[in-house]
């Protein structure tokens, strides 16, 4: 008898590896011939790293979300006050002094007749100032110091260790009482400058442990016994995976920052007027706090929620860059 051929759109004949053949369809067909050429393995994930895992979980995170819509719309104002204040913060009027809430000013009046509201707005672009360059450069100066120290060690490490004791024993707010109170500028710089000055060493002593703990793991040691550089090794392979403790006690540490701010100011060794404060702003309501308890809730409202956002912040970041939280 004559042999008959099976249409080709029918199916197509594949060994069964027992000496026998079975039919497979056209669809069953094709996938065994993709699988015959490619390795055997289905697709592989790119494998996500420690920053791209941290934002996934931040992105989730409703805490983070709530404080990072607090911090923007602080940055706004801080750098538009106008958009939502439309007074002079400077501009008083004595007979309105301690008046309550009016069509118009919604905050009430300071002692001296300014408006409440537009105070509290503008007094945030010094706060949010002094926190950000505060922390940016307390992170800066602390990194450099204790990543260097941690990373060559020996003689340079015992000496930044016995610097940093005693700028520990050094009280922050008496400190503050000491240096601020010879200083006549308004401006924010001498009190940032002050912060950098006592906030380093805490900085200084994370990233050196850090240091030392990354410096020791295999690809470090890999990359010195192919020949890297010093400085290629401590920007490269170091750093990169030791910054995560002084981004997260960096951002805590920034509501700090605005908190001590507030207190300095509060002290009248901060800022001075004419500069728009919620320190002196708050030092100036104490006075009245029976008689116009306003002058005092708005302002010293506008200061806890500031510093309850950016320590939330820092919370929601220590959880998404710290692995034992996973």
């Amino acid at each position: 008898m004559p042999e008959t051929t099976p249409p080709e759109d029918e199916g197509a004949i594949a060994p069964t590896g027992f000496g026998g053949s079975m039919d497979l369809a056209t669809s069953d067909g094709a996938d065994l011939e993709g699988l015959d050429q490619g390795d055997g393995k289905g697709p592989e994930e790119k494998p996500r790293s420690l920053w791209s895992d941290a934002w996934r979980d931040l992105r989730r995170n409703p805490v983070f979300i709530v404080s990072g819509l607090i911090i923007v719309f602080l940055v706004v104002i801080a750098i538009w006050p106008q958009l939502i204040a439309s007074g002079n913060p400077l501009s008083c009027n004595l007979a309105k002094a301690q008046e309550g809430s009016q069509p118009g000013h919604p905050f009430g009046f300071t002692a001296q007749g300014c408006d409440v509201y537009t105070r509290t707005v503008y007094g945030a672009r010094a706060s949010v100032t002094v926190g950000v360059c505060a922390t940016l450069g307390v992170a800066l100066v602390g990194t450099a110091l204790g990543g260097l120290a941690g990373f060559f060690g020996g003689f340079w490490d015992s000496i930044l260790s016995r610097v940093t004791d005693i700028f520990f024993g050094i009280p922050v707010v008496l400190g503050g009482l000491v240096l601020l109170s010879v200083v006549t500028s308004s401006t924010v710089w001498p009190v940032i400058g002050f912060m950098v000055l006592l906030g380093w060493p805490q900085i200084s002593r994370i990233a050196r442990g850090s240091v030392i703990t990354i410096k020791q793991n295999d690809f470090v040691q890999a990359a010195r016994a192919l020949g890297a550089s010093n400085s290629r090794m401590m920007l490269r392979h170091v750093l990169p995976n030791a910054v995560a403790p002084v981004i997260v006690v960096a951002t805590i540490a920034l509501g700090t920052y605005i908190a001590l701010e507030a207190t300095l100011s509060y002290l009248g060794v901060g800022l001075k007027p004419p500069s728009v404060s919620w320190g002196i702003d708050i030092s100036d309501a104490s006075k009245f706090i029976r008689n116009a308890p306003h002058m005092l809730l708005w302002p010293a409202g506008a200061l806890a929620i500031t510093v309850l956002a950016f320590i939330m912040l820092g919370d929601a970041v220590r959880d998404a860059l710290d692995p034992k939280l996973r």
